[in-house]
């Protein structure tokens, strides 16, 4: 009897410790589990010590699909069952892809999308795979996007193309409970032969853009040469004209000198022909003319030349020789 007392104890203490094992559930931080009791969705556990009903209140399961790429690019299916979401934020890494633009270039692309689960109740109950839904709706989203672009705005406008891809998500993930924080497009390539024409453009505009800056070094050149032989010109003009001033006063107050000494040499003259009643300015001539009269004969002409007047001027010249005794 006591043997099948202390046995019913044993499964007792066992069926115990079973049910303190399976009613405490320790959820990890940025973690939740889904808790349906009889199928129904009960409560949502947060990051911590829970307690539950065993054998009454189960994990909500859920098996996520994804279509994944190995390095030599070959696709595959990769199936994940999980009893607990991740609050954190997730990236996908979407499959490369072809799309066409609005001028019938096919182009291939690879997106990165960041998102986040925000209400996990939607995350499991509103959408049956949350990752392949959101990958589904990229490359269809993508589509109507880039169809819109042509090739060349297409590859200079990544940060549109972002920005108008992840408010387009955002709107239609939120009735899954899903937060898209971000859309990255990785790579566009372009056919080879697109590839091919594009180099060449490139390298016709450098060139085009080389002569420009060539054209424009030389015409820069040329006005900046133009400009230093103008200068040059105008100052050799202001020199001459500043030399010819300069000329013209010193000529004029040559003249000045001469004229007040020959002034001052009347005025002399006149107070020392006082007595004699001689008038000064045939004195003066008769002085200009014997001058002129000794010039001559040191040249050696034996022909001189006097004008009438000069007869008149016998009497001032023996005058002055006289004064000059």
């Amino acid at each position: 009897m006591e043997i099948g007392v202390q046995l019913l104890l044993a499964v007792l203490v066992i069926f115990v410790l079973i049910l303190v094992k399976k009613g405490i559930v320790i959820v990890r931080q940025a973690e939740v589990i889904i808790i349906e009791r009889f199928g129904r969705y009960l409560r949502t556990l947060s990051s911590g010590l829970n307690i539950i009903l065993p054998f009454v209140d189960s994990f909500r399961c859920f098996t996520w699909r994804a279509v994944k790429e190995d390095y030599k690019g070959n696709k595959y299916i990769q199936l994940r069952t999980e009893n607990r979401l991740d609050l954190r934020e997730n990236v996908y890494d979407f499959a490369r892809q072809n799309v066409i633009t609005a001028d019938n270039v096919v182009i291939e692309i690879n997106a990165l999308l960041y998102f986040q689960i925000s209400e996990p109740y939607k995350a499991i109950y509103e959408i049956n795979n949350l990752p392949e839904a959101i990958e589904k709706l990229t490359q269809t989203t993508l589509r109507n996007v880039i169809g819109e672009l042509e090739l060349d705005r297409t590859l200079t406008s990544r940060d549109m193309i972002n920005s108008k891809l992840r408010d387009i998500l955002d709107d239609a993930t939120d009735k899954w409970g899903v937060k898209v924080n971000r859309v990255e497009l990785q790579d566009i390539n372009p056919p080879k032969e697109i590839r091919a024409a594009m180099e060449k453009q490139m390298r016709a505009e450098r060139d085009k853009r080389a002569l420009i800056l060539e054209a424009e070094g030389t015409k820069q050149a040329k006005i900046l040469e133009a400009e230093g032989t103008k200068q040059e010109k105008i100052l050799e003009a202001e020199g001459f004209k500043n030399a010819q001033i300069t000329r013209a006063e010193g000529e004029a107050k040559s003249k000045l000198l001469v004229a007040e000494a020959e002034a001052e040499a009347i005025r002399r003259i006149a107070d020392a022909v006082k007595e004699t009643k001689m008038d000064p300015a045939e004195y003066q001539i008769a002085l200009k003319y014997i001058n002129t009269f000794g010039e001559l004969i040191q040249k050696g002409d034996k022909t001189v030349v006097l004008p009438y007047e000069a007869t008149s001027l016998l009497g001032s010249i023996k005058t002055i020789q006289s004064m000059l005794k």
